[in-house]
């Protein structure tokens, strides 16, 4: 486990890395612009078209989403040789994970040993999974372990270990002294790597959006049609795991073989160098999107001034070239549904639908036993001020303020929530087996998305029975009207959920569906269709708006279409004809995003909300936003 890296990234391949990254952002960038400009015509077009009532029940949470701090004691592999050491471990609310010598040091504001984002990590507890994960990283040609060097990891086997492993960084290798205390810490780390995994993805915000297109189109353009989750993390982030990805096969082949040491040794030093890879690629494309953050801020000011007084003339050209371009494809069109996706949309919706169904479904029980929970204890309160009080005055240390603390911090304690979590990560199995022959391999940014609508519900929830217990309670009351007006606040926001988040199924299943077939049709018609496209294109061009594009108009046609047979399948699983909300029927972002990650810099300069409009219980497929446009 002391191998390193024959030769560490010298000042050559610290350029090449930097040019690498210059190449990328030349190539991503004009992409970026252009989906700006479509999603700044979005939002346009968005307003003036009339709205349904809003169809949310429950009120929005104005909490951030985050992950209660958790401290602890652990021991960390760490050093040179690498050897078990105690620590003082803490995991921020915004995702972070810092590591001290000893409590005193953290708690006197100490420099802490170390630091990590959790961004695309995964945590395993079992030490034989970990190992066989290192013999398949750098596997010798002979295949044979038997002979490998001493291994700190072997020589101390560990009973509770927290083994943090990413795809291209170095891993983080801890142990806690309990049972207990391993469980509450890999439920804490999970709600970690789900927070900083998720951050564009929670934005409804116009500059995400695009950004997210734009990563899409750019890795298109390259031939991968199928959604991963490439796009779990930060912009910077997403850019970096991006390029990484496309730089792994040369670097696994140039230096792999120079590696010091036998099988996990080697492994390890392979760790450590893609660690230093990632390191410098993060930092250039954090860069390289801090410079290009005044230029997005004066186009998105400047798209507005000028895509508003024409968005009629844009709009009627946009649905004339809509036309005609579906005419030319829907015979295609047509046969790509019936031979490759028809057979296979009625198993995957099944499937979709039961992972978030039993999700919100936990949610729903888990939420009951709460409010029942606090009744019971607020029964015993001496008057109705009084218990208004505790409801909406957490400070107070009484038995029912701790209990009503408690209450409203239920949507982040990842020991309650965990059921609800695990609802949502029990059909993975069976739902990447339907769909790796579309070429869909983001069912961890799925699932994320599945235990985000959980946490979200519940946090609406909470917060709507705080609020309107607050509202019923008055100091007329005694502790039995009291109690009487607490039961009808439980059956509202029973009802409320159950509305809520049926909506929120059914957004969600429709919205994951474009992201696992959308890709797949795509790829199918390429070859087919370009002719077309080109035969338009001149139309499209002499507008002269970068908020129109042949390419853009041509993915919406096939979006729409694809749409339709996924609203009648939804129909036909759901057994009613309940499935005709938008998919921007809540267009408001789903949680209050300032602040939420100041790494993110495309969630800067967006257009500003619409007043009205309800929270979307959960945001659609992270890289397919969802188009409004009128034709």
């Amino acid at each position: 486990m002391g191998g390193r890296p024959s030769s560490p990234l010298d000042k050559r391949q610290q350029q090449h890395l930097r040019d690498q990254v210059e190449a990328l952002l030349r190539d991503f960038l004009p992409q970026y612009r252009v989906q700006l400009a479509a999603s700044v015509l979005q939002q346009i077009s968005r307003e003036l078209v009339p709205q349904e009532p809003a169809g949310c029940q429950l009120l929005h949470s104005k909490k951030l989403p985050r992950v209660r701090e958790h401290r602890g004691p652990l021991t960390q592999l760490r050093g040179l040789p690498p050897q078990w050491q105690p620590i003082f471990c803490v995991l921020r609310g915004n995702g972070h994970l810092e590591w001290f010598s000893h409590r005193e040091e953290y708690e006197n504001g100490g420099r802490s040993l170390g630091s990590a984002a959790l961004t695309g990590y995964t945590v395993l507890t079992s030490q034989r999974e970990y190992l066989h994960l290192l013999d398949t990283l750098c596997p010798d040609s002979s295949g044979d372990h038997t002979q490998e060097e001493p291994d700190p990891l072997l020589e101390t086997p560990v009973s509770f270990p927290l083994f943090l492993q990413h795809p291209f960084r170095r891993h983080l290798c801890f142990s806690a002294a309990t049972a207990e205390a391993q469980r509450a810490w890999r439920l804490a780390l999970q709600g970690g790597i789900r927070l900083r995994g998720t951050v564009l993805q929670r934005s409804q915000a116009p500059a995400a959006r695009a950004f997210l297109e734009a990563v899409r189109l750019y890795r298109q353009h390259r031939g991968h049609f199928g959604h991963d989750d490439m796009t779990l993390g930060s912009d910077a982030e997403v850019l970096t795991a991006v390029l990484v990805r496309e730089l792994l096969p040369a670097l696994r082949a140039q230096t792999q073989p120079g590696l010091r040491g036998t099988g996990r040794a080697r492994a390890w030093a392979w760790t450590e160098l893609l660690d230093a890879v990632h390191a410098a690629v993060l930092a250039g494309a954090s860069a390289g999107l801090r410079a290009f953050q005044p230029e997005k801020d004066e186009l998105l000011a400047a798209l507005e001034r000028t895509i508003r007084p024409d968005v009629d003339q844009l709009m009627g050209l946009r649905g004339r070239v809509a036309g005609k371009l579906r005419t030319e494809v829907q015979g295609a069109l047509e046969c790509c549904l019936r031979r490759r996706v028809d057979a296979q949309l009625p198993r995957v919706t099944q499937t979709l639908l039961d992972m978030v169904g039993a999700a919100l479904a936990a949610v729903q029980t888990l939420l009951a036993q709460g409010m029942d929970r606090l009744g019971r204890h607020l029964r015993g309160n001496p008057s109705g001020a009084r218990l208004r009080k505790e409801l909406m005055v957490f400070s107070h240390l009484t038995a029912v303020g701790a209990q009503v603390y408690s209450f409203g911090e239920m949507p982040w304690d990842p020991e309650l929530m965990q059921a609800c979590y695990r609802e949502a990560e029990r059909g993975r199995g069976r739902l990447e087996q339907l769909v790796v022959p579309f070429g869909f391999l983001g069912a961890r940014s799925l699932v994320f998305g599945a235990q985000d609508l959980a946490q979200q519900l519940m946090a609406d929830a909470v917060a709507t029975f705080l609020q309107l217990a607050d509202q019923c309670l008055t100091s007329a009351l005694d502790c039995n009207q009291a109690a009487q007006q607490l039961e009808k606040v439980r059956g509202r926001v029973l009802k409320k959920f159950q509305s809520d988040s049926g909506s929120a199924r059914r957004r969600f299943v429709r919205g994951w569906q474009l992201c696992i077939f959308l890709p797949f049709v795509l790829s199918q018609l390429e070859p087919r269709c370009k002719a077309e496209l080109l035969e338009l294109e001149g139309d499209v061009l002499a507008v002269g708006s970068p908020a129109l594009t042949i390419e853009g108009i041509y993915e919406d046609v096939i979006r729409g279409v694809l749409q339709q047979r996924i609203d009648g399948e939804l129909k036909k699983a759901l057994g009613t004809s309940d499935v005709s909300c938008t998919l921007d029927s809540c267009s408001e972002e789903p949680w209050d995003q300032a602040g939420a990650d100041e790494e993110t810099e495309a969630q800067r300069g967006t257009c500003p909300k619409q007043p009205g409009s309800c929270t979307e219980a959960q945001p659609l497929c992270p890289l397919l936003p969802p188009r409004t446009f009128r034709s």
